[in-house]
């Protein structure tokens, strides 16, 4: 290992040495690609890919653009896939910022560990198959479908660091059992038929019966941003701080009526010109009228999105290293610090590229639970020993740290690479997330 790593840090300092040139002003349309190649011993092969494009128009504005449309469909072989189509600009409609997604998600294996962080009991045991009380490695996941349709706009309100913010988020949620009979398809050991969490909460009524399946959720969204960055894909000073109220009424066909509020900062420091940051994010987001369906507790309120989905707490968005939707509540808090490093540049097929690591540090809790979950009851309700699945007022601060690397071609395109490790086993252990753009 210890050679390979040698081998990688001689060949990047050989390729920044051999093409470093001043940086090339882009123009016109510029496009990054890559391809998906994955495999998951439950969902199969992943296979598929992106294809980011940018417009620089002149040049003269670069490295800002005057359009950005992404596409990306993959698929993995037993049914899960991604597709999407987004678009940014703030040219298309003049002096307004136009953010527009269309995407397709499904999810044969979404994960579900239930409500209120560590008041929801992961029994890591029951999903281990080494493990003498092994039941399924599908106890804590559900099948979900997602077709979302989101407009966001901007415009100034004074000069163009205060803006105001609306928008248009359809989404409709299709929920169900795992699918067994996909899942098993061609295996050789095929995954045991117990239910998992999730029907056993439908059981309970923990999760209430009209909400099982899904639901529609029409949100109308509405606020004002404070931005002071110098760079959108990675800024080095400045800050970005939003107040946003999302809300889903009645009379759009909202089957629940529901608002969250949401509170973001995020504030950028340069530690050296051009080459190291510091940079931190705070979130606070909280349901402040209505009863919002437990489908939609997972979906993080944004004023433009940034990745396929802003969802958590718990994943690569959010708490990188702590398992997927592992903290769920009915309000929390998220933190985010990072250190940024860009260590070497170069040139290479006419276009300006950089290398960078990523040290961080992620937080986040619970600050309003979900209702249904707080009842002193639910021992009662839960089999012996219920301490398996339920122990009341146990949510804290949940903590993870990890590094990353980014490959950013013409300071737009940035591939990344993060490993993120938890430091309670009450969250997981770790994960690895490769995908695009800096996490804020």
């Amino acid at each position: 290992m210890k050679k390979h790593l040698f081998f990688i840090g001689l060949f990047i300092l050989i390729i920044s040495h051999v093409f470093s040139q001043e940086e090339v002003t882009k123009n016109g349309w510029n496009f990054g690609a890559l391809p998906t190649v994955t495999f998951d011993s439950d969902l199969g092969f992943q296979y598929g890919g992106l294809i980011d494009l940018y417009n620089y128009g002149d040049g003269e504005r670069y490295p800002g653009y005057y359009h950005h449309l992404y596409f990306e469909v993959s698929r993995f072989t037993k049914g899960s896939g991604i597709n999407r189509f987004y678009y940014d600009s703030d040219q298309l409609i003049k002096g307004l910022y136009t953010f527009v997604d269309i995407s397709y998600l499904s999810d044969l294996a979404y994960d579900f560990y239930g409500f209120n962080g560590y008041d929801a009991v992961v029994n890591k045991d029951w999903i281990d198959e080494d493990s003498e009380e092994y039941l399924t490695r599908m106890f804590y996941k559900y099948d979900r479908k997602m077709f979302r349709f989101k407009v966001d706009l901007q415009g100034n309100l004074t000069g163009n660091k205060f803006r105001w913010v609306a928008g248009l988020n359809f989404l409709n949620f299709n929920i169900g059992s795992v699918n067994l009979d996909k899942l098993n398809k061609n295996n050789d050991e095929p995954l045991p038929d117990v239910p998992g969490l999730y029907e056993f909460y439908l059981e309970k009524n923990i999760i209430p019966e009209d909400e099982a399946d899904g639901g529609f959720v029409p949100a109308i969204k509405a606020g004002v941003v404070y931005d002071t960055r110098d760079n959108r894909p990675n800024p080095m000073k400045g800050v970005w701080t939003e107040i946003v109220v999302e809300g889903a009424p009645g009379f759009l066909g909202a089957e629940t009526s529901f608002a969250k509020l949401s509170l973001t900062h995020r504030q950028y420091f340069t530690i050296i010109p051009k080459d190291l940051s510091l940079v931190y994010r705070l979130n606070y987001q909280t349901t402040i009228a209505g009863h919002t369906p437990f489908y939609y507790q997972t979906q993080v309120v944004v004023s433009e999105l940034r990745g396929a989905t802003a969802e958590g707490l718990g994943g690569g968005s959010t708490l990188r290293g702590v398992r997927r939707n592992r903290v769920v509540g009915d309000g929390f808090f998220l933190g985010n610090i990072e250190a940024r490093w860009k260590f070497t540049r170069f040139q290479f097929i006419n276009n300006n590229f950089y290398l960078g690591l990523n040290g961080f540090l992620d937080f986040g809790r619970v600050t309003n639970k979900i209702e249904s979950f707080v009842n002193p009851h639910l021992y009662d309700i839960f089999p012996n020993p219920a301490y398996l699945y339920y122990n009341r007022d146990a949510e804290k601060m949940h903590y993870s740290y990890g590094a990353g690397l980014r490959i950013a071609m013409n300071q737009n395109f940035i591939i990344k690479v993060d490993y993120g490790i938890a430091v309670d086993e009450r969250d997981g252990d770790s994960g690895v997330y490769i995908g695009l753009n800096y996490l804020f």
